[in-house]
């Protein structure tokens, strides 16, 4: 296991295989990638540097974009990670529009699970915000879990007057496809200022009703502490801003553009590791491990940092 100075453990790694996408979310972090890269990783290029990652330690990896489903070389980049020994979990972002014809093959590659975009449970509403057809999220969910891609999880990006009233129908839905639901409140990255202040709503009183139905409360300590609320019959989990000591304390994670630079922060990108060009260049596996314990070393607390200034 390799720790930065700060004494947190690196175990889980996303990597983004695309910042292509079929929908245009307005509250999309695009994992912090603030512009279009010129170029895009091959699936070899991707699969080398995941298994750096996993040779050093690091044994839980995301596939994350843009929208990973659009790249149609998809089930052999999840086959050819899914073989790296050492590889503990194997998981993917998605917005599921896709997700309908690939869950089969996805499973049979190798991957353990999804997380899944669904902001409404209203057809206008989601079209609206996402700009795609409801129908085709809810046929994708259906094929996650009739594949077993377990668990399947629901990401429900809470916004104030939009679809904040709809948290209820959302966790009966959850509880209705066997999925767990994670409630995430709107984060300040990559949108702007009004945007935020117009949309954003707390969960604290979302918390509190979900601690009054829950059986039991776990604390994720491996998450940044997020809590996971164990209703009578469905798992509910709440994704705070990262905009707090707490969650850059307990940090675990180190991210890879999509354009191959090693990311030790969601919230900077004054301190990325340029892995694709030296890969490309001819770097031997110890060049690049020295390259990711370069980005471990760089990786701080965010707003413990800033708070000290």
């Amino acid at each position: 296991m390799i720790r930065d100075d700060h004494g947190r453990p690196v175990l889980n790694l996303r990597i983004s295989v695309t910042q292509r996408c079929n929908l245009r979310c307005p509250y999309c972090h695009r994992e912090g990638e603030v512009a279009n890269p010129s170029t895009e990783m091959t699936k070899d290029e991707i699969v080398r540097i995941v298994g750096v990652a996993v040779g050093l330690g690091i044994s839980r990896v995301k596939l994350t974009g843009g929208e990973p489903l659009l790249r149609s070389d998809i089930l052999e980049i999840v086959t050819d990670i899914a073989g790296l020994r050492g590889l503990r979990d194997l998981s993917m972002t998605s917005n599921g529009t896709n997700l309908a014809s690939l869950a089969k093959g996805l499973r049979a590659s190798g991957l353990n699970r999804v997380n899944i975009s669904i902001p409404s449970l209203d057809a206008r509403t989601y079209r609206a915000l996402m700009g795609g057809n409801l129908r085709d999220v809810l046929r994708g969910i259906r094929a996650a879990v009739d594949a077993e891609l377990f668990p399947t999880k629901l990401n429900m990006l809470v916004l104030k007057n939009v679809n904040d009233h709809e948290i209820p129908k959302m966790i009966s839905f959850a509880e209705r496809t066997i999925t767990i639901l994670q409630l995430i409140e709107l984060e300040p990255l990559n949108i702007s200022a009004s945007y935020y202040k117009r949309y954003h709503r707390a969960l604290d009183a979302v918390e509190e009703e979900l601690k009054k139905q829950a059986r039991r409360v776990v604390t994720r300590g491996d998450m940044q502490n997020r809590r996971v609320y164990f209703l009578p019959r469905v798992k509910v989990e709440v994704v705070r801003p990262i905009e707090n000591t707490e969650f850059c304390l307990c940090c675990t994670r180190l991210r890879v553009t999509s354009d191959g630079r090693l990311k030790p922060c969601l919230m900077r990108n004054d301190n990325l590791v340029d892995v694709l060009t030296p890969l490309r260049n001819g770097a031997d596996d110890e060049e690049l491990r020295r390259l990711f314990l370069e980005a471990v070393k760089r990786r701080e607390p965010y707003y413990k940092v800033r708070a000290t200034v």
